[in-house]
């Protein structure tokens, strides 16, 4: 892929994401505001990559993932405050903005790729949704969100094997290990997941 001309091989941008992707997991575990940033930087060369292979919902997928991210370290911040009796917010209000606008990328994107051409599409379309989904529950920090990323793991090691992305291949059953581990984590610090969020 050519970059303000640099040519910038496939593999850079592919193994480059998956790090940024596990060094945020193992700060989520620990519910850490760094979790954010580690996968805000994922999102470039994932975004990137998937523009190059035309993986319009992968790359869209991305974006809403970029929207999660700004918005959901803000919103841990304001949970903080509020534990902590500083402030009120409108609750509601803030959990239905990523929805809204990763809802329009979601249909954007689905208009835009070609189903009927590569079967594949549907796929990446069952990826995309489920992830969507468990990027949510992790927002709200429900436990379940992790048996979700799970399904999705398994979905996008098919697909990746397809794409012959080996780096995000091997990084599904790497995100599956540590989404049981995450969810065990997440289970045994219940009582404190809301004192000790960061």
């Amino acid at each position: 892929m050519n970059i303000f001309g640099l040519e910038i091989a496939q593999w850079v941008l592919d193994w480059s994401g998956s790090l940024c992707v596990v060094a945020s997991l193992v700060f989520l575990f620990w519910k850490r505001m760094a979790y954010w940033h580690w996968s805000n930087a994922s999102v470039l060369p994932y975004f990137l990559l998937y523009i190059s292979g035309q993986q319009w919902m992968l790359a869209g997928l991305q974006v809403s993932y970029l929207i999660f991210g700004v918005h959901g370290l803000y919103l841990w911040i304001l949970e903080h405050r509020r534990d902590k009796g500083e402030i009120q917010f409108n609750e509601p209000a803030w959990y239905a903005v990523t929805w809204i606008a990763s809802i329009a990328i979601f249909v954007y994107t689905v208009i835009v790729t070609d189903f009927r051409s590569d079967n594949w599409n549907w796929v990446q379309f069952a990826g995309v949704s489920f992830s969507l989904i468990a990027n949510f529950g992790t927002t709200r920090k429900w436990a379940w969100s992790w048996f979700v990323w799970i399904l999705v793991n398994a979905i996008f090691a098919v697909y990746f094997w397809h794409l012959e992305l080996w780096a995000q291949f091997a990084l599904q059953f790497v995100l599956a290990g540590m989404s049981v581990y995450g969810y065990l984590e997440w289970v045994k610090s219940k009582p404190q997941v809301i004192t000790n969020r960061v």
